[in-house]
Formats: C-alpha cells, structure tokens, sequence
C-alpha cells in the first residue's frame, strides 16, 4: 500500500489519482460516494465523476485537543456517533470533561453544515450500498473512524474508505472497521497533511455548495461535461 513519496499538486489532482486506482477494484454496485467535508469534497467529486455515482456528505467533525484543534483527541458523527481517542485521555487527566464540552460545540457544528450543505435536501439513502467515504488525508483517523461508524449505523452494505494519504496508525485503526481501504501513500512519518499537498488551501462552505450540486446536475445530464466549469 505504500508507495514512494508524492506531493499533490491539489485535492482536484489528488482526487484524480485515487479515482483511477478506484476504478480498478470493481466495486459492488450501487455505489455512494460520501465527503468528508470540507476538504475531502473535492477529492471526492473526482471519485464520484469517475464512478458515476451520486455524491453526498459524510458530515462528520474531529474533537481537537482543547489549545491544539489541530490535534484529534476524537470526533463526533450525524447518528450520535461518538470515538473517543482513549489514549490521550489516559495521558491527560481530566481532558474527558473537555472531551464532552468541545464535542457539544462541534455537534451544533454538525447540524449547521447539514442546513447550509444540503438545502433542505434529506442525505441519501445508504441501505444496501457500497459506501465510499473520502477525505483529503487521514492522520489520527478518528474522524474517518466516525464516519465508518455512522455508515455501518445507516445500513451500509459495504464500507470503502479512500484517501490519498494516511498515517500507518490511522490506516491499521481505519482498516480494522472497513470492509476495503483504497490509500495512494502511507509514509512513516505524517506530521500534517497539508505537507503532502502543494496547495491546501482552506475550503469555504461555498464551494462545498457548488461541487455538490455541480455533480448532481452532472448526473442530471449523463452527457455534459465540467472539465471547464471546476
């Protein structure tokens, strides 16, 4: 699985390598490719395009270390799903207070993104699916961990989960749940995940919006092409 190094030029182009690995595995259809938002839209509307498969979020929010965000000690998915990174709170006395307290806010995080992302849509159904679930980059993994968690929670058939990069304990803790781990790099040492892109720049609930629905109205007209629009 691990290959030599890369740096991305973007999530676009990144999203792109993973699809063509995707398209060789011959997932069980129907497939749903669902998005860890924000950073993992982009990756993911590459896979979606590629697959031809309806593309929604995973919505889904790291827990980050109370002085640190950048630093999961956890995460919180749709379905009260809730993992908890036993290790740092062991090593911390009294971090599970601040566990509860910042995941109470990133909940309320949760359900604004769910108004603002889907429009009053509901989330697509994932019962009998074979579920994709994309991010930009695993680090912890206790974010994707989530996730997987909530598909197997919405009646999933099959639970893929596919990035472009990954830490080896996130990919070991990922890989124990899915059912099929589709990763381009797993290098020994994964500080941030911005360091294996050239650029990462920070993604604004706008242009969530408009790759989802730009993809919707790509499958609308199986036809049309957006190399021009993106």
């Amino acid at each position: 699985m691990a290959f030599g190094a890369c740096v991305f030029p973007d999530r676009a182009a990144a999203g792109g390598a993973l699809a063509a690995r995707m398209l060789q595995q011959h997932l069980t259809p129907p497939v749903l490719v669902l998005a860890l938002p924000r950073g993992g839209v982009p990756v993911a509307y590459e896979i979606a395009r590629a697959l031809a498969a309806p593309l929604d979020v995973m919505l889904v929010r790291k827990v980050g270390m109370p002085g640190q965000p950048e630093l999961a000690i956890g995460a919180v998915a749709a379905g009260d799903i809730v993992v908890h990174e036993r290790t740092i709170e062991q090593e911390i006395p009294g971090i599970a207070a601040d566990f509860e307290r910042i995941a109470a806010q990133e909940r309320l995080e949760l359900r604004r993104r769910e108004q603002v992302y889907r429009a009053g849509r509901g989330p697509l159904a994932l019962q009998g699916r074979t579920v994709v679930l994309v991010d930009d980059g695993l680090a912890t993994g206790s974010t994707m961990l989530a996730a997987v968690r909530a598909a197997r929670a919405g009646g999933a058939e099959r639970v893929v989960v596919a990035a472009p990069v990954a830490s080896p304990q996130a990919a070991a803790l990922v890989g124990a749940e899915a059912d099929q781990l589709i990763i381009l790099q797993t290098p020994a040492m994964l500080l941030a995940i911005g360091q294996w892109y050239e650029c990462f720049e920070q993604l604004e609930d706008v242009e969530v919006c408009r790759l989802l629905e730009l993809h919707r109205g790509n499958l609308a007209q199986p036809g049309r092409t957006d190399q021009t629009e993106r």
